[in-house]
């Protein structure tokens, strides 16, 4: 297949263009930091159509991964960038489908895990799930995560394209040891002893392991059943500090540093960063890809982790 990745310079992208490109599959990366030297990378603004619209016309599948990072600090600036970067990327690339002469049959969108509710009782399934609906109490900040999700997916909603497909891709952590990846930070905190118990610990971690998210992304391009928003998670969240001592054996180190709420705000702050994304409780269940028969490769954490430790000690 012929597959356009628009913002796929980050680690995820990087890891489906290796992938996929491994696969037999032609990878096109629209970029905007792009270079005439790269023959698969082609430049673009995330705003505007430009030539790197060529590149969707007689695509068989676009995956937008576009959209600025939220591990920051939460200012005005950093807030409307998040938002802007991911409803104008996913307006443009809308745009571009749409005035194809041969569009592609599936255009698949990132969002996020994160438009579910802060939640402990159950599974956020997508027939079932809170969609941010405040039924457990979370700081205000917290909702603008919520507010860029919703307006992230409505944005890929509006374009009539009756000739493609279109899912949103709700994802959780993607696991994986590309450099930079949250994989790497949460390892190096275990390695320097601080990769305990935060605030208790109760908070669920939702997650995914590189290889199911590559055989999900696959799934959900050849089975033409699935249209609109898809969990890509693993089937067993699992508590904060149960995630963090599994990730702790699997690195062979015994103790973890707990933090409190107030330690963790000043370390966020230290980080710049923000609380949000240790402490919201991601409780997320991939339920349409398991009524569809999906295999997880993956579907532990302990197992998970460990392949990804063994991976990252070799290199």
């Amino acid at each position: 297949m012929r597959i356009v990745i628009p913002g796929g310079s980050g680690h995820v992208g990087q890891m489906l263009n290796e992938q996929l490109s491994a696969r037999g599959h032609e990878v096109v990366i629209l970029s905007r930091s792009a270079t005439p030297s790269h023959a698969a990378t082609l430049q673009w603004d995330g705003k505007t159509i430009g030539p790197w619209a060529d590149a969707i016309d007689g695509a068989d599948v676009v995956i937008n991964l576009a959209g600025r990072t939220v591990n920051c600090r939460y200012t005005d600036a950093n807030r409307k960038q998040m938002m802007d970067s991911r409803v104008d990327s996913t307006r443009v690339v809308g745009e571009a489908i749409g005035q194809a002469k041969t569009p592609p049959r599936v255009w698949l969108n990132m969002s996020t895990a994160t438009i579910y509710d802060h939640r402990f009782d159950a599974g956020n399934d997508e027939t079932t799930g809170w969609i941010g609906a405040g039924k457990t109490e979370y700081p205000d900040s917290w909702k603008l995560s919520v507010g860029i999700a919703k307006a992230w997916e409505r944005e890929q909603e509006i374009p009539r394209l009756p000739n493609t497909r279109k899912v949103a891709l709700r994802t959780s952590m993607v696991m994986s040891p590309i450099a930079g990846s949250i994989f790497g930070v949460l390892s190096n905190l275990v390695k320097l002893r601080l990769g305990g118990p935060i605030a208790g610990g109760k908070q669920f971690v939702s997650w995914i392991h590189e290889a199911d998210f590559v055989e999900a992304i696959l799934f959900l391009i050849e089975n033409e059943e699935f249209q609109g928003p898809v969990n890509l998670a693993a089937p067993h969240p699992l508590p904060q500090r149960e995630f963090m001592r599994l990730l702790r054996k699997s690195w062979g180190v015994r103790f973890g540093l707990p933090a409190s709420k107030w330690m963790a705000a000043i370390g966020a702050i230290v980080m710049q960063t923000e609380t949000e994304l240790i402490l919201k409780s991601r409780r997320v269940v991939p339920g349409r890809l398991a009524t569809a028969g999906f295999k997880f490769q993956f579907p532990q954490w302990s197992s998970a982790a460990d392949e990804l430790v063994s991976r990252m000690k070799r290199n």
